[in-house]
């Protein structure tokens, strides 16, 4: 059971959200794009939200920035979120831009503001959960879109809040965070993504 829930810490790690919120959208959406904008989009941002963070993780370990990937105190988690920031405005600058995908620029804007909200509470030394953030981010995107597109995805939304209790019980098994930055990181993933629905639905 240990390595179970240490394994769900893994598999869904907040890197991977961005890009699997991205390929829903691809594969639910009923507009028209292109196939080789797809590829060079999802090529383009698994480079910039994947690879990119990862090698920036071990540049401020090389630093000692960083003493893990775990992120255990604040002053840890300052400067791979400042730098995400920097990466997901990035995102909204070449690749994903309102002119093009809508929903998926707002998608971005989400969570650049679940982002600098976790930011800014790592300053004031609080540590809201960021596999909670992520996860219940991208659930929250997934119900907009299933009402904004009007199609039936209640197996996806029913195994997104499986994946949601689960990410929650792997991090309080694991003593990463307490039921306070759940709860914190739960409302920082959802509230941006509630919020924006107002510029695109």
């Amino acid at each position: 059971m240990d390595k179970i829930l240490k394994s769900i810490s893994y598999i869904f790690h907040p890197l991977f959200m961005p890009i699997l919120g991205v390929i829903f959208y691809f594969y639910k959406s009923p507009r028209f794009v292109p196939e080789e904008i797809i590829k060079a989009k999802l090529v383009s941002l698994f480079i910039l939200t994947i690879i990119l963070p990862i090698l920036l993780y071990f540049l401020l370990k090389t630093l000692g920035k960083v003493k893990s990937v775990y992120l255990e105190t604040t002053n840890e988690r300052i400067m791979p979120l400042l730098l995400n920031c920097f990466v997901i405005i990035i995102v909204l600058q070449r690749i994903l831009t309102p002119s093009q995908i809508i929903e998926l620029y707002f998608f971005f804007v989400g969570m650049l503001i679940s982002n600098m909200t976790c930011l800014i509470l790592a300053l004031f030394k609080f540590k809201a959960s960021i596999h909670m953030i992520a996860v219940s981010g991208l659930f929250m995107f997934l119900v907009i879109l299933s009402i904004h597109f009007s199609i039936n995805i209640n197996g996806t939304l029913a195994l997104m809040a499986i994946i949601i209790g689960a990410v929650a019980t792997s991090r309080l098994h694991l003593k990463a965070h307490t039921h306070k930055e759940l709860i914190m990181g739960l409302f920082i993933g959802v509230i941006p993504q509630l919020i924006l629905v107002n510029y695109w639905l």
